[in-house]
């Protein structure tokens, strides 16, 4: 049932992380919710390396929407080198 609650609330993230940022992201439902699960994990990973979590403790809602536009700042940043060098 944690599985099922992570995904949900991954889906939730992503595409809250999607709303607020800019520009076309892409991706269907499959990808929004692996975006906000990452998001999560990045975060989580994060705010342990910075003592906001301790053992056991995981990103929340906000910082699983934090996580992913992270994660899409740096995807984008890929794509627009990757697109200019050719």
């Amino acid at each position: 049932m944690e599985l099922l609650w992570s995904l949900i609330i991954g889906l939730l993230a992503g595409a809250v992380a999607k709303l607020i940022m800019p520009g076309k992201q892409g991706g269907g439902i499959l990808m929004t919710m692996l975006l906000g699960v990452a998001g999560a994990v990045l975060a989580t990973f994060l705010g342990r390396a910075l003592g906001w979590y301790g053992p056991g403790e995981g990103a929340r809602f906000i910082g699983a929407i934090v996580g992913s536009l992270i994660l899409l700042f740096l995807w984008g940043l890929f794509t627009r080198s990757r697109t200019k060098a050719v």
